[in-house]
């Protein structure tokens, strides 16, 4: 992108409610959006390539608007894994794979910073790549709904044979941002890093 969005409020009750530290929205840079355009009056949400350059913003509603995410006209998410530019830095050798934004920051609040997000529950080949090229395991915490389930079936039949591959299977409808850090610990492990 040939610029940066300006004026992001990273302490708006929206993050509160969602469980979002001020210090985890000002990491990755979340926050209402009161200028103007297509991501006015959102949560917006800045996204990295693996070497850390900003490709996109995507606004996500916090009044039960429709589209729930908008994202920008010639985006594609099947060519970014959200989060793995910071997963790439921290060294580990195991990344956890979640679907959404949300979900990943409050994976990492809990002390995991090798967290990657699909961006919804499909997984493409470009997605795959990365994931082989810089992990040597994962750890599947998709949601607990039938779409997460079919996507982490897909993704371990699919990767099983290239790396390690854990699942963890949330109870029904239990979306990794709906856990406190305690809990994502209970099904993930202590955390390898604290904040």
């Amino acid at each position: 992108l040939g610029f940066t969005l300006q004026g992001i409020d990273t302490r708006h009750p929206y993050l509160a409610q969602r469980g979002i530290s001020p210090a985890t929205a000002r990491l990755f840079g979340v926050g209402m959006y009161h200028g103007d355009g297509f991501l006015a009056g959102r949560c917006v949400i800045p996204i990295r390539d693996e070497k850390s350059r900003l490709v996109a913003y995507v606004g996500r509603a916090v009044n039960g608007e429709e589209p729930k995410y908008r994202f920008p006209a010639g985006f594609r998410k099947s060519q970014v894994l959200f989060n793995l530019d910071r997963a790439m830095q921290t060294g580990d050798h195991n990344v956890i794979v979640v679907e959404g934004f949300f979900d990943a920051l409050k994976v990492h609040q809990a002390g995991h910073s090798a967290v990657v997000a699909l961006m919804g529950s499909s997984f493409s080949q470009r997605q795959s790549d990365l994931l082989l090229s810089h992990f040597a395991s994962a750890t599947l915490m998709l949601d607990g709904d039938e779409p997460g389930r079919r996507a982490a079936q897909f993704i371990v039949q699919l990767l099983t044979a290239k790396l390690p591959i854990a699942k963890v299977d949330l109870p029904n409808h239990i979306q990794p941002d709906q856990l406190s850090s305690a809990e994502i610990n209970v099904f993930v492990g202590p955390p390898t890093c604290t904040f």
